[in-house]
């Protein structure tokens, strides 16, 4: 997600105290202990046998695609500015669930290593972010597995200037023009899009730094890598520089459907992991369709983590404003073809397996032998009653 300059601090009590009388008021006061509640009849995560600190490490600052994680805290969570985290009693509905956790920020928070190397170097992490393409690649040394997508689609995406482009309409189209694609380099979907023919290998570019520069400098005569719910709005309204629309399309719809963000686990952590899963992965459920149905709160608070956590990262409320109606939208978050939030298409996880084995072999990195979708992600921990209204 892109890099920004630092910004205007919000009032970091007002956070807290929005996310408080939510909890006060969907709880009925329940008390602020996590057993107290779990044992007055809510969903009880300790009986399940979770980690009485369920932690999560996410993949970048906080931000409205992180909401449904902020949306599991209670009443006065803890912010931990110098170690980017806040923790606090796990809460369901208004109700603890008899655990705490603990929401990691990644990104520069971790030195922008990968979700799945913190997995594996710290014990104590319970479930991380990881994206699909990158399950596949570290299958072989590192396997993890994904139980619940909390994006049905990928918000990445390639931008063009539209008065630069007015006849380019999708990436394929960009790429008959000839125009340069910056992207981070390193990244497995431009490989499918040039091995798919959408782009050619001489016009992609992989020096991106994340910022607006070479963009506004260039005057938009080359696309871009970005996300649909931050860069368009972003673009057009807090870069002065640019100040006007930018037109996109996601690489899901151009062919590569990714899964983003998976809440994941170590592979062998499974079996161990199965009793809480069970009860746990439906909760994640329900808090993503409580944060899309009443950001408000949320939201403020994650303004207020980016302000305290002061990464460089800038986050404002328009951004998150825009990044909630966007998902939505574009069924970014979404039940997909059925009625039920949070599970994978197993055709889409091995398409993806299909296309990056080989392009992950001619970098010389070999996933795992044999590697088919079940190998990286279940839904059998997923309640199919819960969903999207």
């Amino acid at each position: 997600m892109l890099k920004k300059s630092k910004r205007v601090a919000f009032a970091s009590g007002l956070a807290v105290l929005s996310m408080a009388a939510l909890a006060a008021c969907s709880s009925g006061g329940a008390a602020s202990t996590p057993a107290a509640s779990a044992a007055a009849g809510g969903v009880d995560l300790a009986a399940a046998g979770c980690p009485a600190n369920v932690v999560i490490q996410t993949d970048w600052n906080p931000e409205a695609e992180h909401g449904h994680l902020y949306e599991l805290l209670g009443p006065n969570p803890v912010i931990d500015a110098n170690k980017k985290s806040v923790s606090g009693p796990l809460y369901s509905k208004g109700a603890s669930t008899g655990v705490n956790v603990e929401i990691r920020s990644g990104g520069p928070a971790i030195g922008f290593q990968t979700v799945t190397s913190q997995l594996y170097a710290d014990p104590s992490i319970t479930l991380g972010y990881v994206t699909t393409d990158e399950a596949v690649q570290l299958s072989a040394d590192q396997p993890t597995t994904a139980v619940f997508a909390p994006l049905d689609k990928t918000p990445l995406m390639i931008m063009w200037d539209p008065a630069t482009y007015p006849d380019v309409k999708t990436i394929a189209d960009l790429g008959k023009t000839g125009a340069i694609v910056r992207y981070f380099g390193g990244s497995a979907y431009m490989e499918y899009l040039i091995s798919a023919g959408l782009l050619s290998k001489d016009q992609t570019d992989g020096s991106y730094d994340g910022t607006p520069a070479s963009f506004v400098a260039d005057q938009g005569k080359a696309g871009q890598q970005g996300f649909a719910s931050a860069e368009p709005y972003q673009y057009q309204y807090e870069v002065p520089a640019w100040g006007k629309a930018v037109n996109y399309q996601t690489i899901g719809d151009a062919g590569y459907p990714v899964y983003a963000s998976a809440v994941s686990i170590k592979t062998g952590d499974k079996e161990k992991l199965s009793g809480c899963l069970k009860a746990l992965v439906p909760v994640l459920q329900q808090a993503e369709v409580d944060y899309f149905d009443s950001p408000d709160a949320v939201n403020t608070l994650i303004l207020d983590l980016v302000t305290q956590f002061n990464t460089g990262w800038v986050y404002s409320q328009g951004m998150a404003d825009y990044s909630v109606k966007t998902q939505k939208d574009l069924g970014i978050v979404g039940n997909g073809d059925n009625s039920t939030i949070g599970d994978m298409d197993e055709a889409n996880v091995q398409k993806i397996i299909d296309v990056d084995t080989p392009i992950y072999a001619a970098g010389g990195k070999a996933v795992r032998t044999g590697l088919v979708a079940s190998d990286i992600f279940t839904n059998e921990f997923i309640d199919t009653s819960i969903g999207l209204k």
